[in-house]
């Protein structure tokens, strides 16, 4: 029997924020950013992809940081205009990651995604930490944190925090043109063709709990599901 193949090292990292009407949240959401990739040997992209907006998103974005314009408004559409402007080859050794743009990433994001591609992973799927929930019914805090499995091997998959390397992107399709769960729908492809996953509770992303949200079904949606069930809904 050979030998398991080796993982190759990463040594390229482009990361696809997708934005629309985000001038307010952005900036904290590119402040983490920079944080995540200092130190980091390897070379950073980040790229914000403006979908149709109207207000200064664009104001927000930093001149270290690449600026895509598209007017798809689709989620799906942005994430894929983002790596294919980025990286139009695949290679083994890049790492795609893409977050919201209403989503701070901790310090060591992007580390942690490295090293779950070191270790053989050709995706990394993360979780997600509410931004408080002020504002929101009593118990609701609790009620997400009782649906929310936060441990290693959990299930849930977010575009807030999702990493794949390139070559598996491409060999998947990358993501489709779709409003919402565009981030379910890749990951469950690449379930499809076995490629090795990590389900990582590590670097949690912090995202926020607005109510009104930017994508249809997205986090805001569930949130008010969860406020719909909620004993003072009945009230």
């Amino acid at each position: 029997m050979p030998p398991p193949a080796v993982a190759s090292a990463i040594t390229d990292i482009v990361v696809v924020v997708p934005a629309h009407n985000e001038q307010v949240l952005l900036p904290s959401c590119l402040a983490a950013l920079d944080a995540a990739v200092a130190g980091l040997r390897q070379s950073v992209q980040v790229i914000v992809v403006l979908d149709s907006c109207d207000d200064d998103s664009a104001g927000a974005v930093p001149d270290h940081v690449t600026t895509l314009h598209v007017t798809a408004r689709c989620v799906g559409a942005a994430r894929r205009a983002g790596f294919a402007a980025a990286s139009p080859t695949p290679a083994d050794t890049t790492w795609f990651a893409t977050t919201d743009a209403d989503s701070a990433v901790p310090p060591d994001w992007l580390l942690t995604h490295v090293e779950a591609a070191d270790s053989g992973a050709d995706a990394f799927v993360g979780i997600v930490t509410p931004d408080g929930f002020d504002g929101w019914p009593r118990g609701i805090g609790s009620m997400f944190d009782a649906r929310y499995d936060a441990r290693p091997g959990h299930r849930h998959v977010h575009g807030a925090n999702l990493g794949i390397r390139a070559t598996a992107y491409a060999a998947a399709g990358g993501f489709r043109e779709l409003d919402a769960h565009e981030d379910v729908d890749l990951v469950r492809r690449l379930e499809d063709s076995a490629v090795p996953i990590v389900w990582g509770a590590d670097a949690p992303v912090r995202t926020s709990t607005r109510r009104i949200g930017r994508t249809v079904d997205g986090f805001a949606s569930y949130l008010r599901e969860l406020t719909d069930q909620a004993p003072e809904a009945s009230r």
